[in-house]
């Protein structure tokens, strides 16, 4: 693609649990980025609970010491946006918590994300020389919030017109401003190979920390999830879409 912002971030997403939540669209109406409408799955809306490592983080080509490698948690929903050239797929986020102030700050200062910085921490298990488990946690509400994921099998490539497709298939962020307008960035990495979910679950403070409208939802088992193992990742420098 030609005329392309430079990059903003570069890092490693690994060991991505996935939680999709089927959920009214109605409660994501209003979070809907000007210029955007929302993406469905067979006719479904989706809210995706996502726990992973941030590994590797470089901004602007830098490294900052003692922010290179932490947890990111976020809530998230599916969007498109017709371009020039075609539908650009892409997510919201409703929240995101990261376990370092400084990262919350930049992010919400940059680019309007609503990002939360509470202490974070996770556990990857490993058994018989594959993986068994992703389990991240975090503090909020006077007690420990965690999402768990156990898998069996191997890891397999994406199928084709799968769930798991269009959850990890969505290259592009899109995110209100301040102003009203939209921010639109490209998120790029490589096809990311999956594994299928022997269970899941997520226990958190879903009213106080994202509204009783998305409680209703979260308090539900999930409808699918999924373990992606992730890859390098690049995020580039965020443009304002024109009315």
């Amino acid at each position: 693609m030609t005329n392309q912002p430079k990059q903003f971030l570069t890092a490693e997403w690994r060991h991505l649990a996935m939680l999709n939540f089927e959920i009214a669209p109605s409660v994501l109406a209003p979070y809907v980025p000007a210029g955007t409408e929302l993406d469905l799955w067979n006719g479904r809306h989706l809210v995706s609970m996502v726990g992973f490592r941030f590994l590797k983080t470089r901004v602007l080509g830098i490294p900052i010491p003692g922010h290179r490698n932490f947890e990111e948690v976020n809530l998230r929903f599916y969007v498109r946006r017709r371009a020039e050239d075609g539908w650009r797929r892409g997510v919201v986020f409703i929240k995101e918590i990261v376990p370092r102030a400084a990262i919350a700050f930049l992010a919400r200062t940059l680019y309007n994300e609503p990002y939360v910085a509470l202490p974070m921490a996770h556990q990857i298990e490993m058994g018989a020389g594959s993986l068994q488990a992703a389990e991240y946690s975090w503090r909020f509400g006077g007690r420990e919030n965690n999402l768990k994921l156990t898998v069996q099998g191997e890891a397999q490539p994406l199928r084709e017109g799968s769930e798991a497709e269009f959850i990890t298939e969505h290259y592009w962020g899109y995110n209100r401003q301040r102003d009203g307008s939209t921010m639109e960035y490209r998120v790029e990495h490589p096809r990311w190979r999956v594994w299928c979910a022997a269970s899941a679950r997520l226990d958190c403070e879903a009213t106080q920390l994202y509204g009783p409208q998305f409680a209703g939802s979260l308090h539900q088992p999930p409808a699918s999830a999924f373990l992606a193992e992730g890859s390098a990742v690049s995020v580039s420098r965020g443009i304002r879409l024109r009315a």
